[in-house]
Protein backbone atom coordinates (compact mmCIF):
# COMPACT_ATOMS: atom_id res chain seq x y z
CA UNK A 1 0.00 0.00 0.00
CA UNK A 2 1.66 3.57 -1.02
CA UNK A 3 0.58 6.99 0.77
CA UNK A 4 1.27 9.76 -1.40
CA UNK A 5 3.23 12.80 0.32
CA UNK A 6 0.77 15.44 -0.46
CA UNK A 7 -2.08 13.39 1.15
CA UNK A 8 -5.70 12.23 -0.60
CA UNK A 9 -6.92 16.09 -0.23
CA UNK A 10 -4.11 17.25 -3.38
CA UNK A 11 -5.80 17.38 -6.50
CA UNK A 12 -1.95 15.19 -7.82
CA UNK A 13 -3.55 12.61 -5.36
CA UNK A 14 -6.42 12.15 -7.53
CA UNK A 15 -4.88 12.54 -10.60
CA UNK A 16 -3.01 9.80 -9.64
CA UNK A 17 -5.73 7.34 -8.76
CA UNK A 18 -7.21 8.13 -11.76
CA UNK A 19 -4.18 7.66 -13.92
CA UNK A 20 -3.62 3.98 -12.58
CA UNK A 21 -7.27 3.03 -13.23
CA UNK A 22 -7.04 4.39 -16.24
CA UNK A 23 -4.08 4.19 -18.11
CA UNK A 24 -1.33 2.23 -16.16
CA UNK A 25 -3.11 -1.15 -14.85
CA UNK A 26 -5.15 -1.76 -18.05
CA UNK A 27 -1.70 -2.01 -20.13
CA UNK A 28 0.21 -4.10 -17.74
CA UNK A 29 -0.98 -8.13 -17.90
CA UNK A 30 -3.86 -8.72 -16.11
CA UNK A 31 -3.86 -5.51 -14.63
CA UNK A 32 -7.60 -5.09 -15.42
CA UNK A 33 -8.10 -7.63 -12.19
CA UNK A 34 -6.21 -5.25 -10.06
CA UNK A 35 -8.12 -3.01 -7.87
CA UNK A 36 -6.96 0.89 -6.71
CA UNK A 37 -8.38 0.86 -3.01
CA UNK A 38 -7.20 1.95 0.40
CA UNK A 39 -8.34 5.30 2.52
CA UNK A 40 -7.22 7.70 -0.20
CA UNK A 41 -8.67 6.09 -3.20
CA UNK A 42 -12.11 5.36 -0.98
CA UNK A 43 -11.99 9.32 -0.25
CA UNK A 44 -11.67 10.43 -3.69
CA UNK A 45 -14.82 8.02 -4.97
CA UNK A 46 -17.07 9.67 -2.22
CA UNK A 47 -16.56 12.88 -2.85
CA UNK A 48 -16.83 12.47 -7.01
CA UNK A 49 -20.08 10.85 -5.96
CA UNK A 50 -20.80 13.35 -3.77
CA UNK A 51 -20.07 16.26 -6.47
CA UNK A 52 -22.02 14.14 -9.21
CA UNK A 53 -25.41 13.80 -7.17
CA UNK A 54 -25.01 17.36 -6.11
CA UNK A 55 -26.96 18.52 -8.76
CA UNK A 56 -29.72 16.04 -8.75
CA UNK A 57 -30.28 16.99 -4.97
CA UNK A 58 -30.89 20.81 -5.66
CA UNK A 59 -32.68 19.97 -8.73
CA UNK A 60 -35.64 18.18 -6.25
CA UNK A 61 -35.31 20.31 -3.74
CA UNK A 62 -35.59 23.18 -5.94
CA UNK A 63 -39.15 21.42 -7.63
CA UNK A 64 -40.46 20.23 -4.02
CA UNK A 65 -40.07 23.85 -2.66
CA UNK A 66 -41.67 26.02 -5.76
CA UNK A 67 -44.71 23.22 -5.72
CA UNK A 68 -45.53 23.84 -2.33
CA UNK A 69 -44.74 27.83 -2.40
CA UNK A 70 -47.35 27.63 -5.43
CA UNK A 71 -49.71 25.62 -3.11
CA UNK A 72 -49.77 28.15 -0.43
CA UNK A 73 -49.38 31.64 -2.11
CA UNK A 74 -50.64 30.74 -5.36
CA UNK A 75 -48.13 32.23 -7.23
CA UNK A 76 -45.58 30.65 -9.79
CA UNK A 77 -44.08 34.22 -10.07
CA UNK A 78 -43.33 34.51 -6.24
CA UNK A 79 -42.28 30.53 -6.56
CA UNK A 80 -39.85 31.47 -9.18
CA UNK A 81 -38.43 34.44 -7.36
CA UNK A 82 -37.99 32.33 -4.17
CA UNK A 83 -35.67 29.66 -6.15
CA UNK A 84 -33.56 32.02 -7.12
CA UNK A 85 -33.56 33.94 -4.14
CA UNK A 86 -32.47 30.92 -2.08
CA UNK A 87 -30.31 29.48 -4.66
CA UNK A 88 -28.44 32.96 -4.54
CA UNK A 89 -28.47 32.86 -0.21
CA UNK A 90 -26.86 29.36 -0.91
CA UNK A 91 -24.13 30.24 -3.17
CA UNK A 92 -22.57 32.90 -1.58
CA UNK A 93 -21.56 31.16 1.47
CA UNK A 94 -19.88 28.72 -0.42
CA UNK A 95 -17.92 31.37 -2.08
CA UNK A 96 -17.07 32.25 1.66
CA UNK A 97 -15.96 28.73 2.93
CA UNK A 98 -13.54 28.82 -0.50
CA UNK A 99 -12.24 32.00 0.41
CA UNK A 100 -11.44 30.86 3.97
CA UNK A 101 -10.38 27.62 3.80
CA UNK A 102 -8.91 27.32 0.19
CA UNK A 103 -7.88 30.82 -0.02
CA UNK A 104 -6.78 31.58 2.95
CA UNK A 105 -8.86 34.68 3.78
CA UNK A 106 -9.05 35.44 7.70
CA UNK A 107 -8.11 31.70 8.09
CA UNK A 108 -5.86 31.91 11.14
CA UNK A 109 -8.48 34.50 12.54
CA UNK A 110 -11.20 31.76 12.36
CA UNK A 111 -9.59 29.12 13.48
CA UNK A 112 -8.21 27.72 10.28
CA UNK A 113 -4.55 27.47 10.55
CA UNK A 114 -3.20 26.51 6.86
CA UNK A 115 -5.33 26.52 3.41
CA UNK A 116 -7.02 22.95 2.87
CA UNK A 117 -9.87 21.59 0.36
CA UNK A 118 -13.62 21.84 1.53
CA UNK A 119 -14.05 18.80 3.07
CA UNK A 120 -16.51 16.22 0.82
CA UNK A 121 -19.62 16.10 3.13
CA UNK A 122 -19.71 19.72 3.52
CA UNK A 123 -21.47 21.03 0.75
CA UNK A 124 -23.74 18.35 0.57
CA UNK A 125 -24.71 19.16 3.96
CA UNK A 126 -25.19 22.75 4.15
CA UNK A 127 -27.44 22.66 0.81
CA UNK A 128 -30.83 20.96 2.97
CA UNK A 129 -30.32 22.82 6.30
CA UNK A 130 -29.66 26.53 4.61
CA UNK A 131 -32.35 25.71 2.06
CA UNK A 132 -34.90 25.05 4.65
CA UNK A 133 -33.87 27.99 6.59
CA UNK A 134 -34.22 30.28 3.68
CA UNK A 135 -37.65 28.84 2.61
CA UNK A 136 -38.71 29.47 5.96
CA UNK A 137 -37.94 32.96 6.60
CA UNK A 138 -39.23 33.47 2.91
CA UNK A 139 -42.84 31.88 3.82
CA UNK A 140 -42.87 34.02 6.94
CA UNK A 141 -42.22 37.08 4.83
CA UNK A 142 -44.35 36.39 1.53
CA UNK A 143 -47.27 34.77 3.64
CA UNK A 144 -47.75 38.08 5.28
CA UNK A 145 -47.28 40.46 2.58
CA UNK A 146 -49.68 38.10 0.95
CA UNK A 147 -52.57 38.81 3.68
CA UNK A 148 -51.76 42.59 3.05
CA UNK A 149 -52.33 42.29 -0.38
CA UNK A 150 -55.77 41.28 0.12
CA UNK A 151 -56.63 44.19 1.39
CA UNK A 152 -54.28 46.80 -0.73
CA UNK A 153 -51.81 47.32 -3.66
CA UNK A 154 -48.83 45.62 -3.99
CA UNK A 155 -46.37 48.34 -2.70
CA UNK A 156 -48.48 48.63 -0.13
CA UNK A 157 -48.86 45.11 0.81
CA UNK A 158 -44.56 44.50 0.63
CA UNK A 159 -43.65 47.90 2.83
CA UNK A 160 -46.42 46.32 5.27
CA UNK A 161 -45.28 42.87 5.09
CA UNK A 162 -41.91 43.77 5.95
CA UNK A 163 -42.37 46.49 8.39
CA UNK A 164 -44.00 43.54 10.30
CA UNK A 165 -41.93 40.15 9.81
CA UNK A 166 -38.26 41.94 9.41
CA UNK A 167 -37.60 41.89 13.57
CA UNK A 168 -38.75 38.25 13.79
CA UNK A 169 -36.25 37.20 11.10
CA UNK A 170 -33.53 38.95 11.99
CA UNK A 171 -34.28 38.22 15.90
CA UNK A 172 -34.40 34.04 14.64
CA UNK A 173 -31.68 34.37 12.34
CA UNK A 174 -29.12 36.34 15.36
CA UNK A 175 -29.72 32.99 17.09
CA UNK A 176 -29.27 30.56 14.11
CA UNK A 177 -26.01 32.39 13.43
CA UNK A 178 -25.09 31.91 17.35
CA UNK A 179 -25.28 28.89 17.01
CA UNK A 180 -23.54 27.93 13.86
CA UNK A 181 -20.87 30.07 14.71
CA UNK A 182 -19.68 28.36 18.33
CA UNK A 183 -18.62 25.36 15.69
CA UNK A 184 -15.80 27.84 15.00
CA UNK A 185 -14.07 27.23 18.93
CA UNK A 186 -14.23 23.25 18.23
CA UNK A 187 -11.16 21.10 16.94
CA UNK A 188 -13.00 19.40 14.02
CA UNK A 189 -11.97 21.53 10.68
CA UNK A 190 -14.52 19.74 8.76
CA UNK A 191 -16.91 21.21 11.22
CA UNK A 192 -15.69 24.28 11.88
CA UNK A 193 -16.06 24.93 7.88
CA UNK A 194 -19.82 23.73 7.81
CA UNK A 195 -20.25 26.30 10.77
CA UNK A 196 -18.76 29.39 9.12
CA UNK A 197 -20.95 28.15 6.01
CA UNK A 198 -24.13 28.11 7.50
CA UNK A 199 -23.67 31.05 9.69
CA UNK A 200 -22.66 33.06 6.61
CA UNK A 201 -25.45 32.05 4.71
CA UNK A 202 -28.17 33.11 7.48
CA UNK A 203 -26.55 36.53 7.77
CA UNK A 204 -26.52 36.67 3.65
CA UNK A 205 -30.08 35.79 3.93
CA UNK A 206 -31.76 37.33 6.70
CA UNK A 207 -30.40 40.84 5.74
CA UNK A 208 -29.32 41.38 2.37
CA UNK A 209 -31.60 38.83 0.44
CA UNK A 210 -34.67 38.74 2.69
CA UNK A 211 -34.38 42.44 3.86
CA UNK A 212 -33.47 44.13 0.32
CA UNK A 213 -33.59 41.60 -2.69
CA UNK A 214 -36.91 40.04 -1.90
CA UNK A 215 -38.84 43.35 -1.48
CA UNK A 216 -37.34 45.28 -4.39
CA UNK A 217 -37.60 42.58 -6.73
CA UNK A 218 -41.27 42.09 -5.61
CA UNK A 219 -41.73 45.84 -6.28
CA UNK A 220 -40.79 45.94 -9.57
CA UNK A 221 -43.01 43.20 -10.43
CA UNK A 222 -45.93 44.93 -9.25
CA UNK A 223 -49.32 43.23 -10.22
CA UNK A 224 -46.50 40.30 -12.40
CA UNK A 225 -45.61 39.08 -8.71
CA UNK A 226 -49.30 37.48 -8.54
CA UNK A 227 -49.79 35.69 -11.72
CA UNK A 228 -51.27 32.20 -12.13
CA UNK A 229 -53.15 30.79 -14.71
CA UNK A 230 -56.70 30.82 -13.91
CA UNK A 231 -56.56 33.14 -11.19
CA UNK A 232 -59.28 35.68 -10.35
CA UNK A 233 -58.92 39.44 -10.26
CA UNK A 234 -60.12 41.32 -7.17
CA UNK A 235 -63.28 42.60 -6.57
CA UNK A 236 -63.40 46.33 -7.44
CA UNK A 237 -64.81 46.72 -3.80
CA UNK A 238 -62.33 45.23 -2.01
CA UNK A 239 -60.00 47.76 -3.51
CA UNK A 240 -62.06 50.53 -2.80
CA UNK A 241 -62.99 49.96 0.75
CA UNK A 242 -58.88 49.24 0.78
CA UNK A 243 -58.27 53.39 -0.32
CA UNK A 244 -60.87 53.97 1.83
CA UNK A 245 -59.42 52.11 5.02
CA UNK A 246 -55.83 54.05 3.49
CA UNK A 247 -57.34 57.46 3.27
CA UNK A 248 -58.94 57.11 6.91
CA UNK A 249 -55.85 56.33 8.75
CA UNK A 250 -54.03 59.22 7.10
Amino acid sequence: MAFPATGYQDEATADLVHELRDDVLPRAPGGEHVLVGGPNAGTIDAAEESGSRLPLMIGVVIALSMVLLIALVRSITIALQAAVMNLLSIGAPYGVVVAVVQWGWLGPALGFPATMPVTTWVPMMMFPVLFGLSMDYQVFLISRVREEYERTDTRMAVARGLARTAKVITAAAAIMIAVFTTSLLGPDLAVKQAGLGMAAAVLIDATIVRMIFVPAVMELFGKANWWMPGRRTRKPALLEQAGAEETARV
